[in-house]
């Protein structure tokens, strides 16, 4: 199977984004049949090992059936960042089309798309060790002194952080120590981005994904979520408060474990998960070159594909 037009021609990975719930990887899949693509997974939760149900993983008939990237690469101990996602994502496009195929970036991840297209800011990688002395000042000091230590460092961040942002104050903390700079004046540097074409597959009416996120919302739940958090929480090194628990989903499942109270699980869930659509979607309508396929229309998957065929042909 060929990539139609490709002989001679300079080919660029593609985007393929759009809220929770749109379809992303239904498209994708799709796409696949009919086009030799390899997906790159856009998306902070696929990162983690043992988060399946709540993150609408891929199975993995799906992940072999079409080879991913970017999925169950860390422990949900772990944190990610955006930077470390556009890292890894440059190096793995060009090595997808070294091998003749098409890289097909898929998310939601908006934070990662706009860092791959903007270009990132020359910040130092994250330390381990400064991170776990930060985190034992933390837990003696709390996070409202070592906001007050960042306000004197980098005053421009602080103002606009909240005093119990654990994780930004965190990194804020460490740039600052590891660069020897403030990162608000680093941030004005920046790596080049890409200028990939992006589709995204909006709703044209939003009540049509609010139904679609009520009933995955109550899958997830009957294929097992609350077991699933659960054997996450047996493990006994995860806390709330990592970036993993605090995927939408787990959050509310957690907190449901917590009180013992789960009867309101599916309405915190989906009306979380409609939150993170919202927010979703406003990232995306920042983008002006976005090429927008409604998720919603008749034929979604034929307009898409027929779009992808008019670029690369």
């Amino acid at each position: 199977m060929a990539l139609p037009g490709a002989v001679g021609k300079v080919l660029k990975p593609v985007c393929l984004a759009g809220p929770t719930g749109c379809g992303k990887t239904a498209a994708a899949l799709a796409l696949a049949e009919r086009l030799p693509v390899e997906i790159v997974s856009v998306d902070s939760a696929l990162v983690y090992r043992g988060m399946d149900l709540g993150t609408a993983k891929p199975t993995a008939a799906e992940m072999a059936a079409v080879p991913h990237h970017l999925i169950d690469i860390i422990e949900p101990t772990e944190a990610y960042s955006a930077a470390e996602f556009v890292r890894a994502a440059k190096p793995l496009a060009e090595a997808i089309l070294g091998r003749g195929r098409l890289p097909l970036f898929v998310g939601g991840t908006m934070l990662y798309f706009k860092a791959l297209f903007d270009g990132l800011s020359t910040l130092p990688q994250a330390d381990e060790a400064l991170r776990a002395e930060l985190d034992e000042r933390a837990a003696r000091e709390g996070w409202p002194a070592l906001h007050a230590e960042l306000a004197t460092l980098d005053p421009a961040t602080a103002a606009r952080l909240s005093p119990n942002d654990s994780q930004r104050i965190q990194r804020a903390l460490e740039v600052c120590i590891l660069a020897g700079k403030p990162m608000s004046e680093l941030h004005e540097v920046r790596e080049p981005g890409v200028d990939w074409p992006i589709f995204s597959l909006e709703p044209q009416d939003r009540a049509w994904l609010h139904e679609r996120l009520a009933l995955r919302f109550k899958q997830m739940l009957d294929a097992g979520l609350v077991d699933e958090v659960k054997r996450l929480r047996a493990r006994g090194d995860l806390n709330p408060g990592m970036p993993s628990m605090r995927c939408v989903g787990y959050r509310q499942t957690w907190e449901a474990l917590d009180s013992g109270e789960f009867k309101s699980l599916p309405e915190k869930g989906i009306a979380a998960t409609r939150q993170l659509a919202k927010r979703q979607i406003t990232w995306l309508r920042s983008m002006p070159q976005r090429r927008v396929v409604s998720c919603d229309g008749p034929q979604p998957i034929p307009e898409l594909m027929a779009a992808l065929q008019r670029l690369l042909t």
